[in-house]
């Protein structure tokens, strides 16, 4: 099949980002002809599968859902964009489409701006298009804003089907867009669990290290030149000696911000014998790094070149959002390297939650969540788990690889949206 996929931003860091060219390489592995259409400046940096990337002209404000950087971009929020702004973006970038041609499918991302584009195109063409709804617009650009909920009821109506990642996405939806409810489909983000898999702590370790050592120059942070988007220089030497030993070990990736939660595991970790590692960037970090104790380091972002040797090293893995999620990534990903996680139990995070409980052994299913903001049950929970004998731990991260791989595999995922898709 020749598909095309519209992503308006980046292939890296973030949840949107990793799930595009995640879904590139899927569906290029798997014999289809695919066109990715996104802003990302060094598409040859990430494997793709073979897919092709073009990038649409930018000549105006790269329309945002949170304030980041961009680089070459000049980032503004969809909600302080003119409608003419905004509309110059979508026609730019359903020309863009137009120009690669037919396909048998068109996949947009984001309800704003990729529904307009997708409605654009159908206009245009006569060609269906399927619509992936992350949620980072829906709370942070459309709620409370009654102008683009409108304007995203309007495009979706055009949409051949929308897929949401979650159930607490598709209630999400029905709240904020009037939307035939016969078009959502609950399709969760896929995880590689072949690149993400458990592997021996000293084997683990060493790739880390490996892998730190081939990072880019950077400066140290606070000095001139550094670059947030990049890891920490001397992450090897660093990393590569504070989990060297027998302390279990604590790991958080995701966005630096209060809504992320972090500072409910900084706090947490304070008087626990273990180690915690801190992956990720955000206006937070400052903050977070006065408040935490020697047993925690930070790393800054990591790719999924690290993080596959990184979970493996984790004990528990900790999602502590307190900010409605869309699904959980992190944790479906630290799950397949048979790191134990520990999420708390709200929005799409809850379905993470659920699908460990399965898995687990019924006396310790409590151990997937704790309550959203709990602090003190924090502590609680990650007291028990880095208190397990080694063979009940090793349940749980037998457990955790389980529901990883039964559900959330990228081969079923992206079957599962070709599906959809021939339905619309």
């Amino acid at each position: 099949m020749r598909i095309i996929i519209w992503h308006g931003y980046l292939l890296g860091g973030t949840g949107s980002n990793v799930y595009t060219r995640a879904l590139a390489r899927s569906w290029s592995n798997a014999g289809h002809d695919v066109v990715v259409l996104c802003q990302e400046p060094e598409p040859g940096a990430f494997d793709l599968g073979g897919a092709r990337v073009a990038r649409p002209p930018l000549d105006g404000p790269l329309p945002v859902f949170v304030l980041d950087h961009y680089g070459h971009a000049n980032p503004r929020l969809l909600g302080d964009l003119t409608p003419a702004e905004r509309q110059h973006f979508v026609d730019v970038n359903a020309a863009a489409i137009l120009a690669e041609g037919t396909a048998d499918v068109l996949l947009v991302n984001h309800v704003l701006l990729g529904a307009p584009i997708g409605a654009s195109v159908r206009a245009a063409s006569g060609a269906p298009f399927v619509v992936k709804a992350h949620g980072s617009e829906l709370e942070y650009a459309m709620r409370g804003n009654a102008e683009l909920c409108a304007w995203a009821s309007a495009s979706l109506d055009t949409a051949g089907a929308v897929l949401a990642g979650s159930e607490h996405i598709v209630g999400v939806l029905q709240e904020l867009v009037d939307i035939d409810s016969a078009k959502v489909h609950v399709v969760p983000p896929g995880v590689d669990v072949d690149a993400l898999a458990p592997h021996e702590r000293g084997v683990a370790l060493a790739a880390l290290v490996d892998e730190c050592a081939a990072d880019p120059a950077n400066a140290p942070r606070g000095a001139p030149g550094h670059d947030e988007r990049l890891p920490d220089p001397g992450n090897a030497e660093r990393l590569g000696s504070f989990l060297d030993g027998d302390r279990p070990t604590v790991v958080y990736v995701g966005k630096l911000s209060e809504e992320k939660g972090v500072g409910l595991l900084v706090d947490a970790m304070r008087g626990r014998d273990a180690t915690c590692v801190i992956v990720g960037f955000g206006p937070a970090r400052g903050e977070l790094e006065e408040r935490a104790g020697d047993n925690v380091v930070f790393a800054g972002p990591l790719e999924h070149r690290h993080l596959a040797h990184l979970w493996p090293l984790a004990d528990v893995s900790v999602t502590p959002s307190i900010f409605p999620e869309a699904f959980g990534m992190v944790a479906a990903e630290a799950a397949s390297c048979g790191s134990p996680p520990l999420v708390a139990r709200h929005s799409g995070l809850a379905e993470i939650a659920a699908a460990l409980e399965a898995e687990y052994p019924s006396d310790l299913a409590h151990l997937a969540s704790f309550s959203r903001g709990d602090g003190e049950q924090l502590r609680s929970r990650l007291d028990e788990l880095l208190a397990l004998p080694s063979d009940r731990w090793r349940e749980l991260s037998q457990a955790s690889r389980r529901a990883a791989t039964s559900r959330w595999s990228w081969a079923k995922i992206s079957d599962r949206i070709l599906e959809v898709a021939s339905l619309s």
